[in-house]
C-alpha cells in the first residue's frame, strides 16, 4: 500500500475519514494521497487539515493514481462514472463506497476486465471504530483485497466477504449504529426515571456500551459468557434482564436486523436496474 498512488473522488464524511486513518497510521504520506471534489470549499478544508493534494478535475485525479476510492453518493454514481469510468486503466483498481451499488452495475459503466473492489463500512468510521466489509468483483485479485483491507483497517475492523451476504452487512453493521444510539438513548432515559441528571445519565449509558463492546472484542469471550459474570444469583442484572426478555428485545433486534436486510436488498435492485438504462 506504501507504494500506491491513492485518489478519492468525492470529499466527503467517509473520504474524510480514510485519509485521516490513512495518515494516522501512516499507511501512506499526505503526497500520495489526492481528493477530487465540485466543492472547491470542503477541498481547502482537507488541503489545510492534512495536506493531501486537492483538484476539481476527476480526470486529473484519474490519471494521477493507482487506487480509485469511489467515495460518492449512491444518486450521483452513474453521473461520475458515465464521465470518467471509459477512462480507468487496466492497472487501476477501483474502490466503491456508494452504498446499495452492486459489483456487477459498477462494472457495467468499467471497460471489461476493470479491478472492481465494493465496500461497506459504517458511520463509526468517522472515528476510526468502523465496522468494513469489502468484496471482490469478477477481476479483483488477492492483491487487490489485500489493499481494500489495508485501506479500510485504517479506521476499523474488516471483514472480507462474498458480495450476496452485503446486504445484511448493510442490516447489521451498516445500519446498527442507529439501533446503538437508540439503546443508548434509552438507557440513558431510564437513567434520568431513577433520578440521574441527563448528562451524566447519558455519559454512562455511552460509556457502559463502549467499554462492552471493548471488552468483548479484546477477550473474544461468547457475549453470554459475560453477560452471565455480570448476572449474580437474584441480584439487579437478572432482574433487568427478566424485563428485557419480556420485552421481546432480542428478537426484535433480530427483527430489525432482517427488515433492513431486505431493504438493502430492494435497494440494490433498484440502483442495479437504474445503471443498466
Amino acid at each position: 500500500m506504501k507504494t500506491r498512488r491513492l485518489g478519492f473522488l468525492g470529499a466527503g464524511n467517509m473520504a474524510a475519514a480514510l485519509i485521516k486513518g490513512l495518515l494516522h497510521g501512516h499507511v501512506l504520506p499526505a503526497e500520495r494521497i489526492a481528493c477530487s471534489d465540485v466543492k472547491v470549499e470542503r477541498l481547502d478544508q482537507l488541503r489545510a487539515a492534512h495536506g493531501i493534494r486537492t483538484t476539481t478535475d476527476n480526470h486529473a485525479l484519474l490519471r494521477d493514481c493507482d487506487v480509485l476510492v469511489l467515495a460518492v453518493k449512491p444518486q450521483v454514481i452513474d453521473k461520475v462514472l458515465t464521465e470518467i469510468g471509459g477512462d480507468v486503466r487496466p492497472d487501476q483498481l477501483v474502490v466503491s463506497v456508494a452504498a446499495g451499488v452492486p459489483i456487477e452495475a459498477l462494472e457495467n459503466r468499467l471497460p471489461a476486465g476493470s479491478h472492481v473492489v465494493r465496500a461497506m463500512p459504517n458511520t463509526p468510521a468517522t472515528v476510526q471504530a468502523g465496522a468494513t466489509a469489502v468484496a471482490g468483483g469478477a477481476h479483483a485479485s488477492a492483491d487487490d483485497l489485500r489493499i481494500a483491507r489495508e485501506l479500510f483497517e485504517a479506521v476499523g475492523r474488516v471483514v472480507v466477504l462474498d458480495e450476496t451476504l452485503l446486504d445484511a452487512v448493510t442490516g447489521l453493521s451498516g445500519s446498527g449504529p442507529a439501533y446503538v444510539m437508540l439503546i443508548i438513548e434509552a438507557l440513558a432515559d431510564g437513567g434520568v426515571k431513577v433520578g440521574l441528571h441527563r448528562d451524566t445519565a447519558l455519559l454512562l449509558a455511552a460509556q457502559t456500551v463502549f467499554g462492552s463492546a471493548k471488552l468483548l472484542l479484546e477477550t473474544g469471550e461468547h457475549p453470554g459468557r459475560l453477560k452471565d459474570m455480570v448476572t449474580s444469583p437474584g441480584g439487579t442484572a437478572i432482574a433487568g434482564l427478566h424485563t428485557l426478555e419480556s420485552g421481546a428485545l432480542r428478537k426484535t433486534l433480530i427483527d430489525a436486523v432482517e427488515a433492513a436486510t431486505l431493504r438493502a436488498a430492494q435497494l440494490g435492485e433498484q440502483m442495479a436496474a437504474k445503471l443498466k438504462k
